[in-house]
């Protein structure tokens, strides 16, 4: 009798495991771009990898929560302050050098941060799903960062997720956004008349049973964060710098703490928990930049033609071909909106002391 439980058994896992190379194996099946193994490959060897922290550090605390930011720029007189809103499951890294070298280069004073749960912020330990935190938490954080520094008023500028802490900053804290600009984001994640990204789900998951399920190696989780990448491009015909993908997840491996398991829950929890802003997005007054890819395989496209002209007066730019990403070769048309934005808080600075 054993022996036939025994055998049932392992002819159980035989098919879950046939199943699972069938699953990974077949359909939309995970590429990694072709230079990925080589590339990996020198980075574990040892390769001396690039310094990506380049300012000022320092923790904010909002209540038992400790939020790590850096300050770039720190000049007596920058022209403002610009702070970067990351989104789910990522860190302040990844705001790349091609974002924000161009707004230092014109005076402004960047920050970005950690958002709790990744990063060398807190990673909530006491979470669970009976125990979450909502996007409101999550701008508090923000709030708390500008405290820390004395910055009365910031340009926010949200991605994804991110995005979405930055429309409910610029809603519920309106006093201390200077501008926003939300990128490739959505007023309500779950809306149930928008379908959902199946095909990026699909791509993701075989990522995580390829790479990142089974006690992955530092190898298979440098991998997995390139493959992530790889699949965010979606259908955007342009390259992304492999080299630079897996050097900023090794450095996040090696030089700081390391990816969290439990952050990717704890992001999907806090945004599912916080609903809707459709309603609310009428009463962001600040002047508004709304950024999207017509090929976002992730946050699509439908996400922003429902939410961008709820709030009034936003400029709009989206781009043909570009997917859930900050792609290189799209950077000049980035900053060439953005700065026009800052530009109109300037101006209605000069109208309102004109007319004192």
């Amino acid at each position: 009798m054993l022996k036939k439980i025994l055998i049932g058994i392992l002819a159980l896992v035989a098919l879950a495991f046939i199943a699972f190379q069938i699953f990974i194996n077949t359909g939309e099946r995970v590429h990694l771009p072709q230079e990925t193994d080589q590339v990996v490959q020198q980075i574990l060897a040892g390769e001396e990898l690039p310094e990506l922290i380049k300012g000022r550090t320092d923790y904010a605390q909002n209540g038992d929560v400790k939020i790590w930011y850096e300050v770039m720029n720190e000049v007596d007189t920058p022209k403002a302050t610009v702070l970067l809103v990351m989104g789910h499951s990522a860190t302040a890294l990844a705001w790349t050098a091609s974002f924000y070298q161009p707004l230092l280069d014109e005076g402004y004073q960047v920050i970005r941060y950690d958002n709790r749960g990744a990063g060398e912020s807190s990673w909530m330990k006491d979470w669970s799903p009976e125990n979450t935190y909502t996007l409101e938490d999550m701008a508090k954080d923000v709030v708390t960062i500008l405290d820390k520094e004395n910055i009365e008023k910031a340009h926010i500028i949200g991605a994804s997720m991110g995005g979405m802490i930055a429309q409910r900053l610029a809603i519920s804290h309106s006093d201390r956004v200077a501008s926003l600009t939300s990128f490739m984001s959505t007023g309500y994640w779950e809306d149930p008349s928008i379908a959902a990204p199946e095909t990026f789900i699909t791509q993701f998951t075989k990522l995580v049973l390829k790479y990142a399920f089974f006690s992955p190696s530092d190898e298979d989780m440098v991998k997995f964060r390139v493959g992530v990448r790889q699949s965010l491009k979606g259908a955007g015909d342009y390259t992304f710098d492999v080299k630079k993908s897996a050097q900023r997840a090794y450095y996040e491996m090696t030089k700081r703490k390391g990816f969290n398991p439990t952050v990717g829950d704890q992001h999907t929890a806090a945004i599912s928990k916080s609903g809707s802003r459709l309603e609310e997005l009428g009463n962001i007054k600040m002047p508004t930049l709304i950024i999207h890819g017509k090929s976002d395989p992730l946050v699509m496209f439908p996400h922003c033609e429902k939410y961008a002209p709820l709030i009034p007066h936003a400029e709009k730019l989206y781009i043909d071909g570009m997917g859930h990403d900050f792609p290189d070769v799209y950077m000049d048309q980035f900053h060439e909106a953005i700065f026009k934005n800052f530009t109109k808080v300037e101006l209605e600075k000069t109208k309102t002391t004109a007319m004192q």
